[in-house]
């Protein structure tokens, strides 16, 4: 970090003695008006020890010295006494002064602030003649010229304020005010006014002490810059009349230690934690110091999408400063990326977003998230892609709410270096996001498109889980027997991970082969029974759940036999009438348990225009909530639309699925009404 360097020509004016030395020569290198007028022409480039002679003066160089060495300012309050050079009969002044370590153009030295009491020392005769800012310039001085400080100010006890050494426009653009009124407060960073005042009144109470505080100012550029401020109360016969003040620009230190701070708590937590579990701990550490509210989504890539122009998000972590609403669970709640937030995802750069009070852009965030920004009065949010090995993996919003002021732009790339830096737990995600890819293919490769049959209309439709770590064993089968009935299966192998898709492979191939070859005496039943025992003798599976169904043209519409093992039950919608579940009273257990275990073989008749839905578990449960509700859902939803055609009614279906945590396989077989003979 580049310490700020001292202009000394902002003293040229002050009514205070300065003068400025470098090195450990104490060579003078400046001085202002004031000091040549205390004492007189002394000559620049020359070290203070050859320019004053005086007695006792060795305590100031000793003084000099020690400011030097160990960087402490000090101040000498007991008098001194120089004489004046060319005043002929030795005109002796009498002073103070003050030595303060700063960095200047000319290198390390020492600011030194000298203070004429020479009108003190004579009181007895010369009172009526003290000027008042000779009397106070003492007092002020003190504690006044510790560092570089941007601006010098005072408060008088009536409340107005005055700049000693000016700054306050160059530093805001604005003129100096001559009170802390409301429009002074503007200026002031919303989340820190408060605190500002509280401080103020604090260090101003019965007993006066010092004031210290840091906040933000909004400058010049519209940006907002930390700053410090610094002032001592002086008191006459027990109370203050006035305070004394200092304020340095201390933005590049407070962002370089902040930006240590940060990035060493991210390090920290993401070398070891799941993704979920780092970028919460990320999420945390940003909040409330750089935004009011944090979310991050996981990607999903093209290859993860029933569409290839689309890319889903799924919220895996969020977190909000105090006094903002309650945050929605997580509940791996995805949704698909809109223009601004694809556009992030392409540039792979962050974007700033701001808008009226609580007007979220449509697709930026899921839809209860941009509920919950409604609420919290959000007015900016700030999109940062999370890039791995060239791939962006992962996504983060960060919202300003209610009257925060939008970030600038330092504060959008700390953001990003934050948010970069749990990379290391990101990568192993985004291996096993490169395992599911194949499995995904695998699968897909495997769920064909169904046949097309006379007298019937069928469709499928597979959507993945969106959980970046994780594909599923669902399948689905469709394919027409020798004898011309139709051949139905729904299957889920327990896993996600590639051993659970390759495991679904050799299942749907087994059962195939079974069902192909079966006579006609064959039921849905036995074709379930001998896929158990191949399986298990085979080894194929530790545990799986089907329903295998057998479809035959009739003279009133279709037959339909079926049997389930262990998986949930087939949906009827029939052309007239409520939906319901084909629940039997025998209950099979799943495939891959207790291959011995008889099982059971069910009838009904499928009507023109009735609807038969096959469907796996990812369509119904819900962690957290009973599956009587899923399942009521889907009867709902399939109820209401269930006269539209058959490619809408798996399409809303789906859509009523808020997150998709798990795999779904879903086959619809319609009976349509017998052709005019």
């Amino acid at each position: 970090m580049v310490e700020p360097q001292l202009t000394p020509e902002v003293f040229d004016r002050a009514i205070v003695a300065i003068a400025l030395t470098a090195g450990r020569e104490h060579r003078l290198v400046y001085r202002n008006d004031a000091f040549r007028e205390l004492f007189g022409p002394r000559s620049i480039g020359v070290p203070v020890r050859e320019l004053f002679a005086e007695p006792g003066v060795e305590r100031f160089f000793e003084t000099l010295d020690k400011v030097l060495a160990d960087g402490t300012a000090r101040q000498v309050t007991t008098p001194r006494t120089v004489e004046r050079p060319g005043d002929g009969d030795g005109d002796h002044r009498h002073f103070v002064y003050s030595c303060s370590p700063i960095s200047s153009r000319f290198g390390p030295g020492i600011l030194i602030a000298a203070i004429d009491t020479t009108t003190e020392v004579h009181a007895a005769q010369q009172a009526e003649q003290l000027s008042t800012d000779r009397l106070r310039t003492l007092e002020r001085y003190e504690a006044l010229i510790s560092a570089v400080s941007q601006l010098v100010w005072i408060v008088r006890a009536d409340g107005s304020m005055a700049e000693l050494v000016p700054g306050w426009q160059r530093l805001t653009g604005q003129p100096w005010r001559e009170t802390m009124d409301e429009a002074w407060f503007e200026l002031i960073h919303p989340r820190d006014r408060a605190g500002l005042a509280e401080q103020w009144l604090k260090a101003a109470d019965a007993e006066p002490t010092m004031f210290e505080h840091s906040f933000r100012v909004r400058t010049v550029t519209g940006e907002y810059r930390h700053v410090s401020a610094r002032a001592v109360p002086i008191v006459r016969e027990g109370r203050p009349v006035e305070w004394v003040g200092a304020t340095s620009d201390i933005e590049d230190r407070w962002r370089n230690r902040l930006r240590e701070r940060l990035l060493a708590g991210a390090l920290a937590v993401t070398e070891t934690a799941r993704p979920d579990d780092a970028f919460a701990a990320v999420a945390d550490l940003v909040v409330p110091e750089l935004t009011d509210a944090c979310t991050v989504f996981l990607l999903s890539t093209r290859e993860h999408t029933t569409r290839p122009d689309e890319i889903l998000g799924t919220r895996i972590a969020s977190t909000a400063r105090p006094g903002l609403p309650p945050l929605p669970a997580l509940r791996q709640q995805s949704y698909r990326l809109g223009p601004a937030a694809l556009r992030v995802v392409a540039r792979q750069a962050p974007a700033l977003l701001t808008f009226p009070v609580g007007e979220i852009p449509p697709g930026v965030v899921p839809r209860e998230s941009a509920q919950w920004l409604t609420r919290a009065r959000a007015t900016s949010l700030t999109l940062l892609p999370i890039v791995i090995d060239g791939i962006t993996v992962a996504l983060a919003a960060a919202a300003g709410c209610e009257d925060t002021p939008p970030p600038g732009r330092p504060d959008i790339d700390l953001l990003q270096d934050v948010l970069q830096r749990a990379q290391a737990t990101l990568r192993q995600t985004l291996e096993l996001q490169r395992t599911r890819q194949v499995a995904l293919v695998l699968q897909r490769a495997l769920l064909t498109a169904p046949p097309v049959v006379v007298g019937a209309e069928l469709a499928a439709r597979y959507q993945p889980g969106n959980r970046a770590a994780e594909v599923g064993g669902d399948w689905y089968d469709a394919f027409l027997l020798p004898d011309g009935s139709l051949a139905l299966t729904i299957g889920d192998v327990a896993g996600h991970d590639l051993t659970a898709a390759t495991t679904m492979g050799q299942l749907r191939s087994m059962l195939r082969s079974v069902a192909y070859n079966r006579t006609h005496l064959h039921t849905p039943a036995d074709t379930l029974a001998a896929l158990d025992t191949a399986a298990d003798g085979l080894g194929v599976a530790a545990f799986a759940t089907a329903v295998h169904l057998n479809l035959t043209r009739v003279d009133d519409g279709w037959r339909m036999t079926w049997s389930n093992a262990g998986h949930p039950p087939p949906l009827l919608v029939p052309a007239s009438g409520e939906p319901r579940f084909l629940v039997t009273e025998e209950t099979d257990v799943p495939l891959c348990v207790a291959p011995a275990e008889r099982r059971h073989t069910h009838s009904t008749g499928i009507a023109p225009g009735d609807t038969v839905l096959l469907y796996t578990d990812g369509l119904v449960e819900v962690p957290g909530e009973n599956l009587t509700v899923g399942l009521d859902r889907l009867a709902q939803a399939a109820g209401a639309v269930g006269h539209r055609p058959l490619d809408e009614l798996c399409d809303h279906v789906l859509a009523q699925v808020a997150e998709t945590r798990d795999d779904i396989a879903l086959l619809a077989f319609r009976a349509l009404a017998a052709p005019p003979v």
